[in-house]
């Protein structure tokens, strides 16, 4: 049976991470969302490290599970399942080579607390891995590789949202223009990238150099609502070895699920302080220059994935695994009653209402007849995510740390459809 999986998150020792980003939050929201798997992120710090340590409990097959006594008894009963944590954490690596300063983020997973260990002592000799969940250190990502093998030999090292401009492997202000150049000899040792956000597997079949390399897809999650905002489809048994090697080899890697590239908040080229955002072709009209105040501008993922690409859009590679494009389900209902945001009190009452109703969010985005969803909930919530499968949706692409604005509606139909039916 397929399972979905949500390997990079955070937990609240991160900077700018919710107090409920805590194994007993992770774990109930994992069932809400669907996820079967889940990343602990950040075992690296030692706090965390250490409550992991008293929380969680082995399963005997490489994951970990919440301890019985601790799991609360606030999952609606349509969505209770079991969820298994996977030991992982985002290191930042902040170096130079080739006389230039690079900040490529990199995500690792390891099978044991004692790999773990082993891990983060050597990376405590390096720098400080206790003032953030996810640590800042000066060293070559190739090196981090090195230490991560060395940890152990089922570790997996993947390069973290690999196209964001600023911090990662192939990111216009600070990347690579290749693996290779990255890792160099090491490169046979990459066998994925996380695509982030800003980018989703489409605009990574259009560099054949990424051909053999399996695209997955993660959260980053800094609160427990964004939890499998992005995620991976498997069709193995629920275990360690079982998920890294569908990761290194693709087989019965079923696919990922993925933002709309476009609400991504680097996915065009732009200046946030003078209100500019550019499709790649407007940036070169503009020598790259904000044409408000002349500072240059910050080169997004469409225009990065452009610039290395050399195929056409639209290509596909024999047996590429599909994708799916999805808005998180709260936002729908958000984009459903008209207002601004998903954390009003409406919206989350109509979420969980369509929760116990129906079954976890997943479920409901994916899977659940149309008819169902509009008898549990509305004919407009129905239509919306209907169009949402279809991929029928308007997006203001984001640009320079600005999320993209999604929209389904416009105020007219809204109002003409909502007339059909109830809301929640």
């Amino acid at each position: 049976m397929s399972f979905i999986a949500d390997l990079h998150i955070h937990s609240c020792y991160s900077r700018a991470t919710s107090a409920e980003m805590v194994p007993e939050g992770i774990w109930k929201w994992a069932q809400m969302k669907g996820i079967a798997v889940v990343g602990t992120g950040d075992f690296t710090h030692p706090k965390w490290f250490k409550e992991l340590g008293e929380k969680l409990e082995p399963t005997g097959n490489g994951l970990f599970q919440l301890k019985e006594e601790l799991r609360p008894e606030t999952v609606p009963e349509s969505c209770r399942a079991d969820v298994s944590f996977l030991l992982s954490v985002e290191i930042s690596c902040i170096y130079k080579k080739h006389d230039r300063t690079r900040k490529v983020h990199c995500l690792v997973f390891v099978p044991d607390f004692a790999s773990a260990a082993k891990f983060n002592l050597a990376l405590s000799r390096i720098g400080n891995i206790k003032s953030d969940g996810r640590p800042i250190l000066g060293l070559d990502a190739k090196e981090l590789l090195k230490i991560t093998l060395d940890a152990s030999p089922q570790a997996m090292f993947i390069p973290a949202h690999a196209w964001t401009p600023h911090f990662s492997v192939f990111g216009a202000a600070s990347g690579f223009d290749s693996l290779e150049e990255c890792f160099e000899e090491l490169t046979p040792h990459i066998y994925a990238i996380e695509t982030g956000l800003s980018s989703d597997p489409a605009m990574n079949w259009r560099l054949s150099a990424l051909d053999g390399i399996t695209l997955i897809s993660n959260s980053d999650a800094h609160s427990a609502p964004k939890l499998g905002r992005e995620a991976n489809i498997l069709d193995v048994e629920v275990s360690y070895g079982a998920i890294t090697h569908a990761i290194k080899t693709r087989e019965q890697f079923m696919g990922t699920i993925e933002f709309f590239p476009e609400e991504g908040k680097y996915h065009y080229d732009g200046h946030r302080a003078c209100d500019v955002r550019f499709a790649p072709g407007e940036t070169k009209q503009h020598d790259y220059r904000c044409p408000a105040c002349g500072k240059r501008l910050t080169i997004g993922v469409m225009h990065r994935v452009e610039l290395l690409a050399d195929r056409k859009h639209g290509f596909k590679p024999p047996g590429a695994p599909p994708y799916y494009s999805l808005i998180p389900l709260q936002e729908v209902l958000a984009e459903a009653r008209g207002v601004v945001g998903a954390n009003s009190k409406s919206v989350q009452g109509d979420y969980m209402s369509l929760l116990a109703r129906l079954g976890n969010e997943f479920k409901i985005l994916m899977d659940a007849p149309l008819v169902e969803i509009e008898r549990a909930a509305s004919p407009l919530v129905a239509e919306a995510i209907a169009r949402m499968r279809a991929g029928k949706v308007h997006i203001k692409p984001g640009y320079d740390g600005e999320y993209g604005k999604i929209k389904i509606f416009e105020a007219a139909e809204r109002k003409e459809i909502k007339g059909q039916g109830a809301l929640l």
